[in-house]
C-alpha cells in the first residue's frame, strides 16, 4: 500500500537499472541515436529490455524508446548500454542534414515563424 504523497517511481527506476543512474563516458547514445535490435527477446529477460528489443525491430531513436517505455532518457540509456554490451542492439547516428542551402533553411524558419 502506498502512503499519500510518496512517489515509488525512484524505487522502481533503481531496481530496473540495478542501482545505476548514469552511463560511462564512452556512452554512444544521445537523443537522436538510432537503435536497431540484433536479436529477439528471450524468455526470462527483464521486461524493459524485452520491450526495447521489440521496439527496435526497425531503427528507433533513443528519445522515442524512452517515450514509449515512459522512462527517463537517462535510465533508457543505461538499459541500452546493457543491451549494446551484450550485442543485442546496434547504434548509429542519423545521417547529416540533406539540406545545406542557407536560403532554403531561411525559408523554413520564416514559415515556422508564420505558424
Amino acid at each position: 500500500m502506498s502512503r499519500p504523497g510518496r512517489d515509488d517511481a525512484p524505487d522502481r527506476l533503481y531496481t530496473i537499472t540495478g542501482g545505476r543512474s548514469r552511463t560511462g563516458p564512452d556512452n554512444p547514445f544521445d537523443l537522436v541515436t538510432l537503435v536497431v535490435a540484433e536479436s529477439a527477446p528471450v524468455t526470462g529477460m527483464q521486461s524493459e529490455l524485452a520491450a526495447i528489443l521489440r521496439l527496435t525491430e526497425s531503427p528507433t531513436s533513443v528519445v522515442e524508446i524512452a517515450a514509449e517505455l515512459r522512462l527517463p532518457v537517462s535510465i533508457t540509456k543505461v538499459l541500452l548500454c546493457d543491451l549494446l554490451a551484450a550485442g543485442r542492439v546496434s547504434a548509429r547516428h542519423p545521417r547529416g542534414a540533406a539540406v545545406h542551402d542557407p536560403d532554403i533553411l531561411e525559408q523554413v524558419l520564416v514559415g515556422l515563424r508564420n505558424l
